[in-house]
């Protein structure tokens, strides 16, 4: 795994030196899990993080064409469905969520017409840690719990795809949206439960300033 995170990388780095025009891009996600899940119905959509480096590569003389690598922290994952419930004369709430945090390289042809643009490609996306996060109360007195988690019977290496459309202004500034999703399931060994049937699902919103302008 970690020799193709560093062949994710060096083919970055490469895109990076060939690139003629680089800037920055920033956003939310919002993710749950796809697949042929059991509990299904336990969990909701969450929103994350995401952001980092793009760049363009024109492939004709004109702009119409280009390929657009990009480097990017992006945190995805699902949310817990709320449950209350009592035990003898106690009420307890309970709402949480996981957070998985990837680094993701898209590997997008994109078609520019005017300001408008459209890109799809794939994508590999590489799993840096973890974390759940609940909060339990009692009779509303609250308990909040972090918890990082192992990697370990999880897909670290992930290959997906993206495609979206968009509009960048002429100076440069851009409005994304785009859908994410995985062709490998979630964890391999996961203790049996739904992760191993689950993929990453989600949308994301994006707003990005190329150096250079449009």
């Amino acid at each position: 795994m970690k020799k193709l995170l560093i062949l994710a990388i060096a083919l970055f780095s490469f895109s990076f030196a060939q690139a003629q025009k680089i800037g920055l891009k920033a956003g939310i996600n919002y993710s749950n899990l796809a697949g042929d899940l059991t509990d299904e119905a336990n969990n909701e959509g969450k929103v994350g993080f995401v952001g980092g480096i793009a760049t363009s590569i024109p492939l004709v003389g004109d702009g119409f064409l280009s390929l657009a690598p990009e480097l990017l922290y992006s945190q995805k994952g699902y949310q817990y469905r709320d449950e209350t419930f009592k035990i003898g004369n106690n009420t307890i709430k309970r709402e949480g969520s996981r957070t998985f945090n990837y680094l993701d390289l898209p590997v997008l042809l994109k078609v520019n017409a005017g300001g408008l643009f459209f890109e799809g490609g794939p994508m590999a996306s590489y799993l840096l840690n973890l974390n759940d996060k609940t909060k339990e109360s009692i009779n509303d007195i609250e308990n909040n719990n972090y918890t990082e988690l192992s990697k370990d019977g999880l897909t670290k290496f992930e290959i997906g795809y993206a495609a979206g459309l968009g509009f960048m202004a002429q100076n440069g500034l851009s409005l994304g949206i785009r859908y994410n999703g995985s062709f490998n399931k979630l964890a391999n060994d996961y203790n049996g439960n739904d992760l191993m049937n689950a993929r990453h699902s989600l949308f994301q919103a994006t707003l990005g300033f190329m150096i250079g302008g449009n």
